[in-house]
């Protein structure tokens, strides 16, 4: 393997890292009891919450219910789709 490819592969495991962390996130939304400070709930939150932090300020909760997960699952995905799908920028650039 390359180096191209190494860092193909590096780049899309930590965009569905982080999509998957912020799909679990907005599961842990369902149960506002759940104290986002202890263990397991922590490897969710730590990585999570730099992003939701700024955007909460610009997005405020709809009808009581945070948003802004959803927000970033879609912009995730949408870089995962854009850099690295069937014709993303850097599969094209490999080729």
């Amino acid at each position: 393997m390359d180096f191209s490819s190494i860092a193909s592969l590096s780049l899309s495991l930590l965009l569905g890292a982080m999509t998957f962390l912020f799909i679990f996130r907005i599961v842990l939304t369902w149960y506002p009891q759940v104290d986002l400070a202890k263990f397991p709930f922590n490897v969710v939150a730590v990585p999570t919450e730099p992003f939701l932090s700024p955007t909460r300020k610009l997005i405020q909760p709809i009808g009581g219910v945070d948003i802004t997960p959803i927000v970033w699952v879609g912009i995730f995905s949408l870089v995962r789709e854009i850099l690295l799908g069937q014709q993303g920028l850097i599969t094209m650039a490999m080729r």
